[in-house]
């Protein structure tokens, strides 16, 4: 009897919509003081370390941009510089033209957010829910490109704006040489069809029966429901154009064009170390604060998507 009545207090708890506790200890260990007071303890002292080890970094980037050269050569380990000159990272502002750079790349990280989405949605929509029939040639194709290196691509990809097919046209030195390789991008064209796929089709089926077509049942169905996805697409896009280095190095030979990633590295042979860290710390600030605002979105949808171990 007592074999049987467990299980079945078992699915009645199941059925009743308590969820099952789950974890290495029991609800019968946390209840005693010292199990409890050991695990709370190692979760802080975990934490604190995480935090710390995330923190460290910045902090010493605070630090050097307010010290002077002689101070970051001589105690280039401490945390405190002595004497505090605050006065750096305006001066770095104006003396390195940080506003003019920083302004290039929130244009061109912008431009590549926009037509990242486009294409990831867009392209994630055929494959996941319209379904033609050369569907798993454009999905094994997308696939395939992700083992293929960037730097291996790269003389193509600048023929390939340099003059563009069909157009003859070169769009170097402009943001569009910047923003439209920005959408050839398989990552995210799998992570939106991943996120795609788990929609139920039933939805589709009587949106069609209503008469609506495509692009209504992409835009008002959708879209609508895959606001986490499209953070993490969001948060990626504008991390890989904020960071992006050797591509406009390559295609924007016009130094007033530049973003932030290409000027400090030319402005730092003229200028001293202080000001450069402090102009490092500031283009460091944007995408800290976007994941600060945005990282209930961000986490929601990375689960959505299967990225969590």
């Amino acid at each position: 009897m007592t074999t049987t009545r467990a299980p079945l207090r078992a699915r009645k708890a199941s059925r009743s919509g308590r969820p099952r506790e789950r974890g290495i200890l029991s609800p019968h260990d946390w209840k005693r003081p010292g199990v409890r007071g050991g695990w709370t303890l190692l979760h802080v002292v975990l934490v604190a370390g995480l935090v710390g080890f995330g923190a460290v970094p910045v902090v010493w980037m605070l630090r050097a941009a307010i010290s002077t050269p002689t101070d970051l050569v001589l105690r280039p380990l401490s945390l405190i510089p002595e004497p505090a000159m605050w006065e750096n990272i305006p001066v770095a502002w104006e003396l390195l033209d940080i506003g003019h750079y920083l302004w290039n790349t929130v244009i061109l990280v912008l431009g590549s957010w926009v037509v990242q989405l486009l294409v990831s949605t867009t392209a994630g929509f055929a494959l996941a829910v319209i379904r033609p029939w050369y569907g798993g040639i454009v999905y094994g194709a997308f696939l395939v490109t992700l083992f293929v290196p960037a730097t291996v691509t790269l003389i193509a990809l600048y023929l390939t704006v340099l003059d563009l097919p069909l157009i003859g046209v070169s769009i170097t030195d402009t943001p569009w040489a910047v923003w439209l390789p920005a959408g050839a991008n398989a990552f995210t064209i799998l992570l939106v069809k991943q996120f795609f796929d788990e929609i139920p089709r039933d939805l589709f089926e009587a949106a069609q029966i209503d008469g609506a077509g495509w692009f209504t049942i992409f835009w008002r169905i959708v879209l609508p429901m895959s606001r986490p996805i499209l953070a993490v697409v969001s948060l990626l896009a504008i991390m890989s154009a904020w960071k992006e280095f050797l591509w406009p190095l390559i295609v924007l030979t016009d130094p007033g064009a530049q973003p932030l990633s290409v000027a400090l590295p030319r402005l730092a042979q003229a200028t001293s170390p202080a000001y450069l860290i402090a102009g490092l710390l500031i283009a460091s600030i944007p995408p800290i604060l976007v994941f600060l605002i945005f990282q209930r979105s961000i986490v929601r949808g990375i689960g959505f998507t299967g990225l969590k171990g």
